[in-house]
């Protein structure tokens, strides 16, 4: 992802989330040296989005969309594999998140993946006010 992306990402984040990040949130993930941010590219048109950031051995995902109108066609997964790919290639040996508890699809992607559920963060979602599912995936052993 480059700064010149972002006004394709931001209206992707705008259709996805309830509390978008702003500009300036994903202009300082580019800036940092342990964040890394890609985007999925289909016909020369950005039509998605992960990003993950590192501490020490650990990575976490921050983040991963889809433009609604390329939904359903397997976009999400190869993003989430290419970002676990990229963070084995980097040292993690885990990758964390957090998802919303009501969003189902993604439990099911997250699940396939291997994640698994290891904790939970209450009220952590605001618009509505919802609990996150904290879920880990250990890459250390995975081929």
């Amino acid at each position: 992802m480059r700064e010149s992306d972002l006004d394709f990402v931001l209206e992707i984040e705008r259709s996805s989330f309830s509390t978008p990040w702003s500009r300036t949130s994903f202009r300082n993930l580019l800036g940092r040296n342990d964040a890394h941010l890609w985007v999925a590219l289909t016909d020369g048109e950005i039509v998605g989005y992960v990003v993950v950031w590192h501490v020490l051995r650990e990575a976490e995902l921050g983040n991963l969309a889809v433009a609604r109108s390329r939904r359903r066609l397997g976009l999400g997964q190869r993003l989430l594999d290419w970002a676990l790919a990229e963070a084995g290639g980097r040292g993690a040996e885990r990758v964390f998140l957090e998802v919303r508890e009501s969003n189902e699809t993604a439990h099911r992607l997250y699940e396939r993946r291997g994640f698994r559920p290891v904790g939970r963060r209450r009220r952590y979602y605001r618009a509505p006010v919802e609990d996150a599912r904290v879920m880990c995936l250990e890459l250390v052993g995975l081929e």
